[in-house]
């Protein structure tokens, strides 16, 4: 008997789950979950145009000696001059930073002897100035440099311009919700829920040449991206 009244109990549950579901309105566009009645999920995209003005270089130091340190010293003193050699360049401290120190032996063809030891160094440098990269360049290499790599091409202020994308992916997110609300004959209420997607600056074609020496360093466009997962309530009709 006691099995029999639970079972009853678990049927009208349900049966008040389901009605109370009737008449309100379960919509979903371009979701990883699903909405909850009575309200509309939409994502929006917000983007602000901008021209990068900082580069990211990296420089490197590779040496070679009969011995790990011998290879390690000359390794050391040839990173140090490429180090002065950026800072005099106008590079400052806090925007350089050393990325790796390594140091290994070498071996001869058949690898059952050491004949030698290989150091290297590589140091990154943020170039806040882009018109002297290629000079910035050509200066780490004269100073010994001979592995060099980047730019990575990034806008100052990228927080606030991220911030500034943010606002108008908000307000595409209503845009889509309102069409929705349109074609579906009811109105958009507050918003339920927010949230957010990681975003990266997109490379866009177009720019111009930045550097007035050593290698041309072409900033181009980018844009800021950012992407978020909106909830609004459905007003009744």
């Amino acid at each position: 008997m006691k099995s029999r009244h639970v079972i009853w109990l678990a049927g009208g549950l349900l049966l008040a789950s389901l009605f109370a579901g009737v008449g309100a309105p379960l919509l979903a566009h371009a979701l990883g979950g699903a909405a909850q009645p009575g309200t509309v999920q939409v994502n929006g995209t917000g983007t602000v145009d901008v021209t990068p003005d900082t580069a990211t270089l990296s420089f490197g130091v590779t040496t070679e000696a009969k011995t790990a340190a011998a290879a390690l010293a000359d390794n050391s003193d040839a990173a140090a001059k490429v180090i002065a050699v950026l800072k005099k360049a106008g590079i400052a401290a806090k925007d350089i930073q050393t990325q790796f120190v390594s140091l290994s032996p070498r071996y001869t063809d058949r690898g059952d002897d050491i004949i030698g030891y290989t150091a290297s160094n590589s140091v990154s440098a943020v170039v806040r100035n882009l018109q002297s990269a290629g000079a910035v360049i050509d200066a780490g290499v004269a100073a010994g440099a001979n592995q060099v790599s980047g730019p990575s091409l990034s806008p100052s202020g990228e927080n606030a311009l991220y911030r500034e994308a943010l606002k108008g992916a908000v307000a595409d997110a209503r845009a889509k919700a309102e069409a929705l609300g349109q074609a579906g004959h009811f109105s958009i209420g507050q918003i339920v829920s927010v949230v957010e997607q990681s975003s990266t600056p997109v490379p866009l074609a177009g720019g111009r040449e930045a550097a007035p020496s050593g290698p041309p360093i072409e900033p181009g466009t980018q844009q800021v991206q950012a992407t978020v997962t909106v909830t609004f309530q459905i007003n009744a009709p």
